[in-house]
């Protein structure tokens, strides 16, 4: 009869964490940072609790991770612990092995019940080389329309669906490279991502020249009546 494996104790503290993803950090693909992350907890001698198991594996939980090539600012992890730890110490250690451009920048203890269903909207600025003018005819376009679909290609295959309903907010501005989106995106399923509304703003708002965008999430978290983004760690 095969041995049974080790039974884990259970996490004494859970900590949430908010790190950034910046420069060229920002083509870190969400595999390649949970690999990161995993060495960075292993070099700072995080007191990681494990999972039990023949093959334990430290108790790490990703929530609303950016698309691979967007800048972040409001990233999320929260990691199990198997001593009581002050949050700013573990933060102070974690920021200290990660490289340049993987910023930890706020870490708190858990507050219970489920982070990922707090991050419920991202609000994304998108710089684009294109006019002011053109980016808010298009803008006015968009916002007109009752819905604007777009096809994107999935894990499920090629999907059409709304992108308009997910867009709580959409304006424009002037930016460093020509034009600045504003947009305040509500997550569902499927995920409508910044560079759907793109498409949307090129097929509706006949947009032209939204190659090689700029993205950038400013905030990720609860979506108030007003279409306020409110701190998930809150």
């Amino acid at each position: 009869m095969r041995e049974q494996p080790e039974q884990q104790a259970p996490p004494v503290q859970r900590l949430r964490i908010r790190y950034a993803k910046r420069g060229r950090l920002r083509f870190t693909s969400h595999r390649d940072f949970s690999r990161a992350f995993e060495r960075a907890v292993f070099r700072a001698r995080i007191p990681m609790a494990y999972s039990s198991g023949f093959n334990p594996h430290p108790r790490i939980s990703y929530a609303g991770a950016a698309p691979t090539g967007s800048a972040s600012e409001a990233e999320y992890v929260e990691i199990a612990l198997a001593e009581i730890v002050d949050p700013a110490t573990v933060l102070a250690q974690l920021d200290a092995v990660l490289p340049d451009g993987l910023d930890v920048l706020e870490a708190v203890e858990s507050a219970g019940a489920s982070l990922t269903d707090r991050l419920e909207a991202s609000r994304w600025l998108i710089d684009l080389a294109v006019t002011e003018a053109d980016a808010v005819r298009a803008v006015e376009r968009f916002l007109a329309a009752e819905e604007v679909p777009v096809e994107r290609m999935t894990k499920k295959g090629l999907r059409t669906f709304d992108c308009r309903a997910a867009v709580v907010a959409l304006a424009a501005g002037a930016g460093d490279r020509g034009a600045r989106l504003d947009v305040v995106l509500r997550h569902g399923v499927p995920s409508v991502r910044p560079d759907d509304v793109l498409t949307g703003l090129a097929s509706v708002g006949e947009l032209a020249g939204v190659d090689d965008p700029l993205f950038t999430r400013l905030a990720q978290g609860p979506l108030s009546g007003d279409g306020v983004i409110g701190d998930p760690l809150a």
